[in-house]
């Protein structure tokens, strides 16, 4: 049975709501600034200004570039492994028991903590951030694929088992679509995480990057700049939010866009 093609309006929600939200942070962004001063919370206006400076100036890119490298490398490794090693462990109920105390514990340690050590260990180098960040995502990495293959539908397994399905099919057809729904929400929290790891990490010791220059604008006292310098940041996480990880999960799971389509 055909279903009615739904009006356009309900597909422009998908638009305008988002976009109503962030006018509202906006406004209340505005009103807070008309009641303390620019010097306390400079207005979206006078942010605006001063981000846009930055980029004649030729810092915000580069410094961008730079603390992209660092949250993205660290990110990847910890997706990377925390991910395989996760997947692996969800299959094998004894080496994941071994495995979680060891992430539980990791996953305790504040992130200021392993900014310390890592600076005792590597210094005021570009490895800081990166060490840092790989260290505090992995555990989240690693505990969403866990889940993942842990709840893997067992039926279709051993159904797929009783026909000799290849292993790599095995992973790919039967496991791999329900663990991706896992990893995904774990890797958009541990992406946004690795930027805050990564610039906090360039504030407390780097001499370059986003984290580096805001440390600047406070010894300055440059409100306006540092406030700048956390819109690029945000404006960094949404880019690789939706022009990588978005894009790529649609790609891996298209019976979630069927489904969509279809409700």
């Amino acid at each position: 049975m055909l279903r009615p093609a739904k009006p356009a309006w309900h597909k422009l929600n998908s638009i305008w709501y988002p976009l109503l939200g962030v006018a509202l942070f906006i406004l209340l962004w505005w009103v807070g600034s008309v009641n303390y001063g620019s010097f306390i919370l400079p207005s979206p206006w006078e942010t605006c200004k001063a981000l846009w400076q930055l980029i004649l100036d030729g810092k915000a890119f580069k410094a961008m570039w730079i603390t992209t490298e660092r949250a993205l490398g660290g990110f990847l490794i910890a997706g990377i492994i925390g991910s395989s090693v996760g997947i692996f462990a969800g299959l094998r109920p004894k080496l994941a028991q071994t495995l979680k105390p060891i992430a539980a514990i990791l996953l305790g340690i504040p992130p200021i903590a392993w900014i310390v050590l890592a600076l005792l260990w590597f210094g005021t180098t570009g490895f800081t951030p990166v060490f840092t960040v790989v260290v505090t995502t992995l555990p989240i990495t690693f505990a969403v694929a866990v889940e993942g293959a842990r709840t893997r539908d067992e039926g279709l397994e051993k159904m797929a088992r009783s026909f000799k399905t290849p292993h790599f099919m095995l992973l790919w057809d039967v496991y791999l679509p329900h663990i991706l729904s896992y990893l995904f929400p774990g890797w958009i929290t541990a992406l946004g995480l690795a930027w805050k790891v990564t610039v906090m990490a360039e504030l407390l010791g780097s001499t370059d990057g986003i984290g580096a220059n805001m440390a600047i604008a406070r010894v300055n006292m440059e409100t306006a700049e540092a406030l700048a310098w956390v819109i690029a940041v945000v404006a960094l996480l949404l880019v690789v939010e939706l022009l990588i990880l978005e894009p790529l999960k649609h790609r891996l799971e298209p019976w979630r866009r069927k489904v969509l389509q279809t409700s």
